[in-house]
């Protein structure tokens, strides 16, 4: 839980108006998502799809980006937490006078038109006492640029924009203000109030929301959500982290395609004050086989399903790029272009610009995503269904180019605009995307020209072994001709393709430990000896610090890795929540919350709780 008080004000050496990224939880209905604050405000809400346009944006800016306040009218400590085993997100606030709390929610539904509704629940109950609450409407559609207009239509308000047309139906009075729509009420022990807001056109028309209603649909959202739950066969040490992992991932699902973004938000800041600022809200080929991997292991088998259609899908669509026949990122529907653009009328959280949409790194070349491909369709064999003769087509010439292209510059793993370089990273996946389809064929018989593979393999594996291995610094190195540390070579043992116990790998192990990490925390490199093109500091990165524990497990060094766990966990939101990156005094920075943590907490969880038996 967390403490707050109700009070939207800065710490010292903050702007005012903003709180912490990690003081939210994050609330969806598998198509879109929003972020609610521990003081009862949603200040990120992007409407009807990940990638929309956003409706509020006040993490980005606080004086102009939009935002649904709905609290405690009084001096009041404030406390979030999940409702057990769903992700309904409750918000209690005490007081002298009373106790209430708001239940926020986005109900699933399975017909197609309420579910264009996208109805956000907010119900206000007071449980003891007496409590008077405040709420302020605010939308600011197209990220605060698109004007709209207010009018009261049957008692409920109606905010239309050019694009965007939202209905608030509320069970309490409502006055326009301008722009907004706010109310004040008063509640006793046992009464409650709802707030429903909800996108209408002409195929939705509005529809009210009363209490009676809200309480039902309050049941069956958490049914779906404890129901879903269900099918996971964790029964491990860590099994409230790494369920809450499980629900976090479901919520960043876009249940149309299957597809799974990275983060429901853009340009939250690695470094306050950085201009490290991008958009997450797409699918990454990288996260592919961590996906993969933490479904079919949770037993998640139709969301694994799902995603490996998305990823079959644009395999089936790839043609000759000049990045090659993949790209590193697709839109959430599947489509290619994602164009990059500044976004001027939003300052940024606490003044750090610009803000992002759109990713210019969807035209890199970054060879690793190809063994992250070809690794989730082994698993997926392996583990899921057999994979069909047309996907098999498919992945053959995949790996046939990568036998072809593997000896390249690019930019890597972490998609560094400092120019290419000849990765290490990019190297060991390039090996991984071989070796397995080798596995597949034998495995099934299937068709291959297995003696090209082969000599392709194990000539990528000589040259890891020859020019990535510094001798001066006793480690294996991030790229060709250089000694610079990166913690992407953690993943070396975890891919297979060197033992966890080799004298080499332990020796890197024991370098990475003294110059990247901190406290359990993992650096990925040091920006000053391998500048990356891009100005201000950065934190530690969150799933190299679960990489860390991994490859700690895998090495036999399980008091070190179970302290390592448990030190990170230390490091999660009140609840259970992780950001891209921790920074020098423990906050969370960077897109909140990224599946690709969470992906790699499971793995850590699963492969140390069998580890210690």
């Amino acid at each position: 839980m967390n403490d707050a008080r109700t009070a939207r004000s800065g710490t010292p050496g903050e702007r005012p108006g903003y709180v912490p990224i990690a003081d939210h939880g994050l609330i969806g209905d598998l198509r879109s998502a929003a972020l609610v604050d521990t003081h009862g405000t949603i200040d990120w809400y992007c409407c009807g799809r990940f990638d929309a346009p956003s409706v509020f944006a006040s993490i980005l800016d606080a004086e102009r980006g939009g935002r649904f306040e709905l609290a405690a009218d009084v001096e009041a400590v404030s406390r979030q937490f999940y409702f057990p085993d769903t992700n309904v997100l409750i918000t209690r606030f005490s007081s002298p006078e009373g106790v209430g709390e708001v239940q926020d929610f986005m109900p699933i539904v399975d017909d197609d038109r309420e579910a264009d509704r996208h109805r956000l629940i907010r119900r206000v109950v007071c449980v003891r006492g007496t409590l008077p609450f405040r709420a302020r409407v605010a939308p600011r559609f197209g990220y605060a640029a698109q004007p709209h207009t207010v009018r009261m239509e049957q008692g409920r308000a109606v905010f239309a924009s050019p694009e965007l047309t939202l209905a608030l139906t509320a069970s309490v009075p409502v006055e326009v203000d301008g722009p907004d729509v706010w109310s004040a009420f008063k509640l006793t022990e046992g009464q409650n109030a709802v707030f429903a807001l909800d996108r209408v056109s002409d195929r939705v028309p509005p529809r009210s929301c009363a209490c009676a209603e809200a309480e039902e649909l309050f049941t069956a959202t958490v049914r779906f959500w404890r129901r879903w739950l269900s099918s996971s066969r964790y029964r491990g040490r860590w099994r409230e982290e790494v369920h809450r992992s499980a629900l976090t991932l479901k919520l960043l699902t876009y249940a149309p395609t299957g597809a799974i973004v990275a983060a429901p938000t853009t340009s939250l800041p690695e470094h306050i004050g950085g201009e490290r600022n991008w958009d997450y809200r797409y699918v990454w080929i990288r996260d592919a086989a961590f996906c993969v991997y933490a479904l079919l292991r949770l037993g998640f088998t139709d969301e694994a399903d799902q995603f490996m259609r998305f990823l079959s899908e644009r395999i089936e669509l790839c043609g000759e790029g000049p990045s090659g026949p993949l790209q590193i990122m697709y839109g959430i529907d599947g489509r290619s272009e994602l164009p990059e653009r500044d976004l001027p009328g939003l300052e940024g959280h606490r003044g750090s610009g610009p803000v992002r949409v759109g990713n210019a790194a969807v035209d890199q070349l970054q060879l690793d995503i190809y063994g992250a491909l070809i690794d989730s369709v082994y698993l997926y064999d392996k583990w899921g269904q057999p994979i069909s003769s047309g996907l098999w087509d498919q992945v053959t010439v995949l790996v046939d180019w990568v036998c072809a292209n593997w000896d390249q510059p690019d930019e890597g793993v972490w998609e560094t605009r400092g120019g290419r370089k000849r990765f290490l990273f990019s190297r060991l996946m390039c090996w991984v995307a071989i070796e397995r389809a080798m596995r597949t064929a034998i495995h099934r018989g299937l068709p291959a020209d297995l003696e090209r593979w082969r000599r392709t393999r194990d000539t990528i594996y000589r040259r890891i072994m020859e020019r990535c291995w510094s001798p001066v610094r006793g480690a294996f190195v991030q790229h060709e001709g250089d000694d610079v540390l990166d913690a992407a070579v953690l993943m070396m043992p975890l891919a297979k393709l060197v033992s966890p116990t080799d004298p080499k790998w332990l020796s890197t192990l024991d370098a990475l430990g003294r110059e990247l990490v901190s406290d359990s925390l993992v650096y990925r490199y040091d920006p000053v000896r391998s500048p990356d093109g891009l100005a201000g500091e950065e934190g530690t990165f969150s799933i190299c610090s679960f990489w860390y524990v991994e490859a700690l497990t895998r090495a036999g060094r399980l008091d070190e890795a179970r302290l390592a766990f448990e030190k990170m966990l230390t490091y999660a939101n009140h609840l259970g929540l992780y950001a891209e990156q921790v920074g020098h005094t423990g906050e969370q920075l960077g897109n909140f919350p990224q599946a690709f943590t969470h992906l790699a907490l499971i793995s850590a969880a699963f492969n140390l709780d069998r580890a210690l038996g």
